[in-house]
């Protein structure tokens, strides 16, 4: 089975003073973003990649750039609309201090299930859409390269919280419980029995381990199994990750 990585972008002007951009355009990294986004390009170096796909946003756009300035090889690039931005419509563009006082804050909160944004779209309609992209490219990506292919999806945090969310059989009015920080990494594995997830919101650590030639089992060790050995490094022999 094919490995995705699920990439947020780095911290936005609009992040930094609280600020729900949505899809308002011309929102770019900042400095602090910039700079995410360079250390998570770094850690993803070591691993070749088959395709980085993205959000059409700017400061997707601008993640995807340095993940791809940082490999050797030649990775397909596209754009996905499908794992854009949420459609906050009328909340768009306004500060989340203030937004907080609305009364749908605590559905958002509570039972984001049932949120429908005024003016925008449901948060339902936003994880169907942007699951059955990841799902549908991460299939393509593995019946064009096999199973030991890795990809990155650089998108949002609120549309990689509710990817994990259904990766992990939760429920939408759970995935609050998620937290995606700016260029942030998290893996799934879609496997041939039910979705694996790897890791979810990592901001350092080892990634060469994904590097490895063998495919993973489409089945669950029981008990745990040794875990992912990294590949001999500089300065000595192989080494045992988790992510």
């Amino acid at each position: 089975m094919a490995t995705v990585l699920l990439v947020r972008h780095g911290r936005t002007t609009a992040n930094a003073t609280g600020v729900l951009a949505g899809r308002t355009a011309g929102v770019a990294l900042d400095q602090v973003g910039r700079d995410q986004a360079a250390r998570t390009a770094e850690r993803i170096a070591a691993v070749p990649l088959v395709a980085v796909v993205s959000s059409p946003l700017e400061r997707c756009r601008q993640t995807s750039r340095a993940i791809t300035e940082r490999q050797t090889g030649d990775p397909a690039m596209s754009i996905e609309r499908a794992i854009t931005e949420c459609d906050y419509g009328e909340w768009q563009g306004r500060k989340l201090a203030d937004l907080s006082k609305e009364p749908l804050w605590r559905t958002v909160q509570a039972n984001p299930s049932a949120v429908v944004f005024p003016g925008g779209e449901s948060m339902h309609g936003m994880q169907s859409r942007a699951v059955a992209a990841i799902r549908r490219i991460d299939a393509e990506i593995e019946a064009a390269h096999g199973p030991t292919a890795v990809w990155v999806a650089v998108s949002h945090g609120d549309v990689i919280k509710s990817v994990l969310a259904d990766a992990l059989g939760m429920h939408l009015d759970l995935f609050q419980r998620i937290g995606v920080g700016p260029a942030s990494v998290s893996i799934v594995r879609y496997g041939e029995h039910r979705p694996e997830v790897v890791a979810t919101n990592t901001e350092s650590g080892d990634l060469s381990w994904l590097a490895a030639a063998s495919a993973p089992s489409a089945d669950a060790v029981v008990g745990g199994g040794a875990g992912h050995i990294v590949p001999e490094t500089q300065s000595g022999g192989p080494a045992e990750d988790r992510p």
